[in-house]
């Protein structure tokens, strides 16, 4: 049941008056889309509807003055570089990427079209821009790390499971972000007084195996950081999970409407909504280096009853009235 209700999308009623903003210019734009998300999935609808969707307020109509090229890699390290291309060659007049590999993947691809991002962890760190304020170069987007974050993980495993001392850290290092969570987790898992257990995955047995050792030991949790890999096998990992009886705490809601114990992280298809206004103003001549890097602003906590009863785990009352959906 819902808890808090996010105020929907405004209706495409509403919209159709703005689209006379953009009449000013006849010319077709483009934008190509590069997304770590499989096609089949069905949150790659929801995520580009709430985008076009944004664009159409703003005046952008498909068909009528924008086109769309859309390429899905399904995090598969081989098709990042090969759609990047692709979109490159299409001659877009900006590019919006979602997911870590996928904004590397079009910044190797390209360094003079436009290129606004969604999902990144570590704009700077990973080199997409010179600093959050000042991006400089040809990216620019919404970063999806909060500092805090990484303690919210541990202080919500400690009081679903407050037993558990010992926490792997599951993540594919080729496609997640781990630089920027990993020191941070370590520093306050010792303030958590639990012991942290790097828990690197790069093919299915290895989530397998990985999660049923765990189940063999006593007091054991998983953490899986924000990874284009794990995501798109979300339930893979969240019914191991539950089959050897591991509380787990995940980065992103659709962990825990697919399975998973508890999710908590940012909300991913606000800040695709919110990429249509950085678009907007590229189409219209503002430079990319000139628009700051925004931090997430839309967080969930999604907590799964039936799964915590599954595993003989009681939640306190205090975070079933913080979540922002329970699933019962």
């Amino acid at each position: 049941m819902k808890r808090r209700e996010f105020i929907g999308l405004v209706g495409t009623a509403v919209a159709w008056p703005l689209a006379v903003r953009a009449q000013q210019s006849e010319q077709m734009r483009r934008i190509g889309v590069l997304s770590g998300l499989a096609e089949s999935d069905p949150l790659s609808v929801v995520r580009i509807k709430s985008f076009q969707e944004g664009l159409r307020e703003l005046g952008w109509v498909e068909g009528h003055n924008v086109r769309f090229d859309n390429r899905w890699a399904g995090a598969d390290s081989d098709r990042y570089p090969t759609y990047a291309a692709e979109l490159v060659s299409l001659g877009p007049d900006v590019i919006l990427t979602g997911s870590t590999p996928a904004g590397r993947a079009q910044q190797q691809a390209t360094r003079t079209i436009p290129i606004v991002f969604v999902s990144i962890s570590d704009p700077v760190g990973d080199g997409f821009v010179a600093s959050l304020v000042k991006p400089g170069g040809n990216m620019t987007g919404f970063s999806n790390y909060d500092p805090a974050m990484v303690g919210k993980w541990l202080e919500l495993l400690k009081e679903i499971a407050p037993n558990t001392k010992k926490v792997a850290v599951v993540y594919n290092p080729d496609t997640a972000p781990h630089s920027i969570f990993l020191p941070p987790l370590k520093d306050a898992m010792q303030a958590f007084a639990m012991q942290m257990v790097p828990t690197l995955v790069r093919s299915v047995g290895e989530i397998e195996s990985a999660i049923a050792a765990l189940g063999q030991e006593p007091a054991a949790g998983i953490l899986a950081i924000p990874d284009a890999y794990t995501y798109v096998r979300r339930a893979l990992v969240t019914a191991q999970a539950a089959k050897h009886r591991v509380p787990a705490v995940y980065p992103f809601s659709v962990f825990a409407t697919s399975g998973g114990l508890v999710s908590y992280g940012v909300e991913v298809t606000d800040q695709w909504r919110r990429a249509s206004a950085y678009v907007d103003r590229i189409l219209r001549g503002a430079n990319p280096g000139d628009l700051p890097v925004q931090k997430p602003t839309k967080f969930e906590l999604v907590i799964n009853l039936k799964t915590a009863k599954t595993l003989g785990l009681t939640i306190p009352p205090t975070l079933l009235a913080r979540a922002d959906e329970v699933i019962e």
